[in-house]
């Protein structure tokens, strides 16, 4: 395995650690790395300020002892007691000539360079620092000499001494590194805990199903407390989408009791009449029943289709004028009443149907001979089709009722039940509604404005112009 590789597998193996885990590792680590560099800088200059000092302390003990010697009247340095300065400063010192030759030196094993002023030479184990020696002689005619005094110090004294250094810069290092590690776990389980709350919180709601439960908010407003108010809003549209889908599979199995019911009725009579049929013959009144009786059964099959596409069905586009629907509503005792130019987006043959279901329920229930009056209004960017009759029209305990599935008025009048429950689903998926106030029955439609009206318009002319150059 290559280093490229390992590094790889390193990193894959280290993605399945805990998050808090790989906090505390990720800020060890920089700690770290800014701890050894910083220890690198500090230890490196005072290194090198520890053998400056050093040096600079060799070459003034030497100087010194240069000061101190003196020469007798036969130029011959005189002896200033260097064994005892040497044992002091657990030195060793040599008074040379220029030419090199011992003059005066303490014992030692080891064999000094040639004098050099300019700079600190190595000896072995020692550092040797020079100073010339600067005198004269007393007696006339006979020249200055020259000596000089080398000076050495063993090094392990002051490499001791960074070896502490470094030994002390190490364990702050590793210390550092430690401390930073256990306050990232700190921080890092600090900060997970309104996670590990919403975890825990997601997992009972996973056990129980049931997202009508609230996720506990942290205390604090950060990206924590966003994320649960976002899970805690999720979790809202979830139990609204559950419960409208167990309101619309209730509504269904109400719908199919229902309608088993109303099919019962006429099917019982048809099977009466059918096993009269077979024992006696038919009969011109027999025939009728069972004419009325499969009439009735077409229209309730037709209405409850009529009702499963509405409530299936996807939102209109088509640009329907309601005056026109209203003003050709036909029928002998129909009347046209306010029509105004209103338009909306709809379906076309949905919104007749819906319009000839609300006459038909005036023509049962409104008085015999009465007038029926069709109205088409907008206002405030709402658009009404109306249809009135001149009865008592509906209790206001029956409003609510009226437009429930299978719901007849009194009197017992023909018809599926089903008439207004269409206009209602017709209504709403138009994004409107449909209501009744008395005998009046109104369908409420977002309505368009005269701008997309007439942008409407031009465009279907466009097309119309077009389809016609063809």
């Amino acid at each position: 395995m290559n280093p490229l590789q390992g590094l790889r597998h390193l990193y894959a193996r280290s993605r399945r650690l805990p998050v808090r885990i790989r906090i505390a590792i990720v800020s060890a680590t920089l700690t770290a790395v800014i701890l050894i560099g910083f220890a690198a800088v500090v230890g490196r200059l005072v290194t090198d300020r520890l053998h400056t000092d050093f040096e600079n302390e060799l070459r003034g003990n030497a100087a010194t002892l240069a000061n101190r010697i003196s020469l007798n009247n036969s130029g011959q340095p005189v002896d200033p007691n260097l064994d005892e300065v040497a044992l002091a400063n657990d030195a060793e010192i040599r008074l040379v000539s220029a030419d090199g030759d011992s003059v005066i030196a303490t014992p030692s094993s080891t064999e000094f360079p040639p004098p050099d002023t300019s700079r600190v030479v190595s000896a072995g184990p020692l550092q040797v620092a020079t100073s010339q020696v600067f005198s004269t002689s007393n007696d006339i005619g006979i020249p200055p000499a020259t000596f000089y005094v080398q000076y050495a110090r063993p090094e392990s004294s002051i490499d001791d001494t960074i070896g502490r250094l470094w030994l002390f810069l190490a364990g702050g290092v590793a210390i550092g590194t430690l401390l930073a590690g256990v306050a990232g776990m700190a921080v890092a389980n600090r900060a997970m805990r309104p996670i590990s709350a919403l975890t825990a919180a997601a997992g009972d709601i996973a056990t129980t199903r049931d997202p009508s439960r609230r996720i506990p908010e942290p205390e604090s407003d950060d990206e924590v407390a966003e994320l649960a108010r976002t899970l805690d809003q999720m979790l809202r549209q979830l139990d609204a989408a559950r419960s409208e889908t167990e309101a619309t599979i209730q509504r269904q199995r109400e719908f199919v009791a229902d309608a088993s019911h109303e099919l019962r009725t006429p099917l019982t009579a048809l099977r009466g009449n059918v096993a009269y049929l077979a024992r006696h013959g038919a009969t011109p009144e027999l025939v009728a029943e069972l004419g009325a009786d499969a009439e009735r059964l077409a229209r309730l099959a037709d209405d409850l289709l009529a009702l499963s596409r509405e409530e299936s069905a996807g939102e209109p586009t088509e640009v329907i004028r309601l005056d026109e629907l209203a003003r050709a509503a036909s029928g002998p005792r129909i009347e046209a009443d306010t029509l105004e130019p209103v338009a909306v987006k709809g379906d076309r043959a949905a919104l007749e149907r819906a319009l000839a279901n609300l006459v038909r329920n005036a023509e049962l229930y409104g008085p015999e001979g009465g007038r029926i009056t069709v109205a088409a209004e907008q206002q405030n960017g709402v658009a009404r089709l109306i249809v009135a009759d001149e009865g008592a029209g509906l209790a206001p305990a029956e409003v609510e009722q009226a437009f429930a599935r299978f719901w007849r008025g009194a009197g017992g009048k023909p018809g599926s039940g089903l008439g207004l429950a269409i206009v209602r689903a017709t209504a709403e998926r138009h994004r409107g509604r449909a209501y009744a106030v008395g005998s009046r029955f109104t369908i409420e439609l977002p309505a368009l404005s005269l701008r997309d009206l007439s942008e409407s318009e031009h465009k279907t002319q466009e097309q119309s112009s077009g389809k016609g150059s063809l």
